[in-house]
């Protein structure tokens, strides 16, 4: 599968894959993360981030 966006659960240590593709979009600076690089995500706002530095402008809305 080639530029398709999935669609995914996010859990807490894991994530589901809902629909199948190769990446999904950063929240926060909208950059396309591969499945293989997501490494960081809010399971209760269902987000994924592309890196610790999107994910810490995130916790830093709080």
């Amino acid at each position: 599968m080639i530029n398709k966006l999935a669609k995914l659960k996010f859990l807490p240590n894991n994530f589901e894959i809902i629909e199948n593709g190769d990446h999904v979009i950063c929240s926060i600076s909208k950059k396309k993360i591969p499945l293989e690089n997501l490494n960081y995500w809010n399971v209760e706002k269902q987000e994924a981030y592309y890196s610790y530095v999107e994910a810490a402008i995130e916790s830093e809305k709080k």
